[in-house]
């Protein structure tokens, strides 16, 4: 557990934030200048805030009350840049022995070299490596310093769309470690597939935080987020690849019939949809085109000063965002406690918006 609670000013803006981070991945979601980046700096021991105390499985390592400030190198926090800063001259498994190095113990690197995929790179310099692989092995170098926490500040942002692709599920296996990771992105469709727990920070305070299902869907959270950007994920367990190219999910509302998902039979999935594609009928529609109903109730409705209207939708337990117009939610007359079906088309689901559970 990673608990936090930090007080900073600069100039104008002041950070005042507290948030307590379990195993897994929490995600700090928010704009550029939120005070995203200024919250690991701090965790990491390379900002001093005014105020603030933290304290890393049990461990204080900061307590501005008491005087008590821990050295980074002492903090037992592993960092993870944008750019992976990696050591020129040395080859990969030299970057990864200096991170067993670091803590002075002699640290097999075999399991997370498998982990993450980096057995044939090895023996390359860093120059010979493409960004993806360059931030595998600073992944790889970090966990092998034995961290009791992790910070990972836009680890992606620097490369392009398909280097992220293939790097997302090495951290997806990373929720996995016995340790509090603190991720840093302004990317939904990165948030959606790693979170565990979201933080969202607006103006340097915490402007919603809990369990990713539930902070995803939360209409108040997102005019952060962006009406664009807004969905929320279900879990589903892959049931059967059907003949015709689509993949059967079960989940708590029913089938979901997807196109092809590479995963195995039985594999936990998490997929994002997306809240413009979600369409809702009170009564279940016949003759459609798209494949997936799923029933559900009405938990939340939030309107603005526009047009457009937000629906939360309880599936039994895991919940759906759908955005419609306001005229179409009182023709509905949807409010909280109203049954309803929630219609999705199989193609509006992108592959990036699936991974691992």
């Amino acid at each position: 557990m990673l608990e936090v609670a930090l007080r900073h000013r600069f100039g104008a803006f002041t950070l005042d934030a507290s948030f307590s981070a379990p195993a897994g991945v929490t995600v700090l979601f928010g704009r550029s200048g939120s005070g995203k980046t200024s919250v690991v700096n701090a965790v990491a021991g390379l900002l001093r805030p005014d105020a603030g105390r933290i304290a890393v499985d049990g461990r204080l390592v900061l307590d501005t009350a008491q005087g008590l400030d821990v050295p980074v190198h002492r903090r037992g926090i592993g960092y993870v840049f944008q750019e992976a800063r990696l050591f020129p001259h040395m080859t990969v498994a030299q970057n990864l022995r200096y991170g067993g190095w670091v803590r002075r113990r002699r640290v097999d690197p075999g399991a997370v070299v498998e982990m993450l995929g980096i057995g044939p790179l090895l023996e390359r310099r860093p120059a010979a490596l493409s960004g993806g692989e360059r931030q595998r092995v600073a992944i790889g170098r970090a966990l092998l310093a034995e961290p009791k926490a992790l910070l990972m500040d836009e680890p992606l942002a620097a490369l392009d769309e398909a280097r992220k692709a293939d790097i997302l599920p090495y951290i997806e296996r990373l929720r996995d470690a016995a340790m509090p990771i603190l991720y840093v992105t302004h990317s939904v469709t990165e948030m959606a597939r790693l979170a565990t727990t979201v933080v969202v920070l607006e103006g340097g305070r915490v402007l919603r935080a809990g369990p990713a299902g539930d902070v995803l869907s939360d209409p108040q959270a997102v005019p952060v987020m962006g009406l664009r950007e807004a969905g929320a994920v279900i879990a589903a367990r892959v049931a059967a690849h059907e003949a015709d190219g689509l993949t059967r999910l079960d989940s708590v509302a029913g089938p979901l019939w997807l196109p092809r998902v590479e995963a195995a039979v039985g594999a936990v999935l998490r997929v994002r949809i997306a809240a413009q594609d979600v369409i809702l009928s009170r009564s279940r529609p016949e003759g459609l085109s798209a494949l997936n109903v799923l029933g559900g109730v009405v938990s939340a409705v939030r309107t603005g000063e526009g047009p457009g209207a937000l629906v939360r939708i309880d599936l039994g337990g895991e919940f759906l965002l759908a955005r419609v117009t306001r005229r179409s939610a009182a023709a509905l007359g949807l409010e909280a406690g109203v049954s309803v079906h929630a219609v999705v088309k199989s193609v509006a689901v992108a592959q990036g918006d699936i991974g691992f559970g």
